[in-house]
């Protein structure tokens, strides 16, 4: 009986300490949260009720976003070659988006190009998480779909 008390003792020191290394790892990269942070607030609207008011709004910011993310300091975990390309894309892109909508681009034109860079985005958040996502609001839209994200 002690040592099954001490094996779920140590199962449960475990998994907390595997739990809190995990959150330290997620919010160690404060430009990645700052990204999300703005991406939600522009395409959520878009999925829940396809509402693209805010994507016009805040498209400058989120490339402004984009670009200090591209331009920030990469946990050492994520620092390579790969990452690095993802970010310059969602930069590339988020720049692309900000200038179409500047030059009145279509409303169509406009979900297409959220989406997309909604998706470059799960690359990267996914990555930083070390392949997986916490919370079900993270699944990449995918246009041919009809689920709700």
């Amino acid at each position: 009986m002690r040592n099954l008390v001490a094996i779920v003792v140590l199962l449960s020191f475990c998994a907390a300490c595997s739990h809190k290394e995990h959150h330290e790892e997620k919010a160690e990269w404060k430009e990645l949260d700052s990204f999300h942070k703005i991406m939600a607030d522009a395409f959520h609207p878009l999925k829940d009720s396809g509402n693209l008011a805010p994507a016009k709004k805040l498209a400058t910011q989120l490339a402004e976003e984009a670009e200090r993310l591209a331009s920030s300091s990469l946990p050492e975990k994520l620092s390579n070659d790969e990452m690095k390309s993802n970010l310059e894309k969602l930069k590339t892109d988020s720049k692309a988006l900000a200038d179409e909508i500047s030059k009145g681009a279509t409303d169509d034109t406009i979900k297409q190009r959220l989406g997309a860079l909604h998706d470059q985005f799960h690359k990267i958040m996914e990555a930083s998480q070390g392949g997986h996502e916490d919370d079900e609001e993270s699944e990449p839209h995918h246009e041919d779909e009809d689920d709700d994200d």
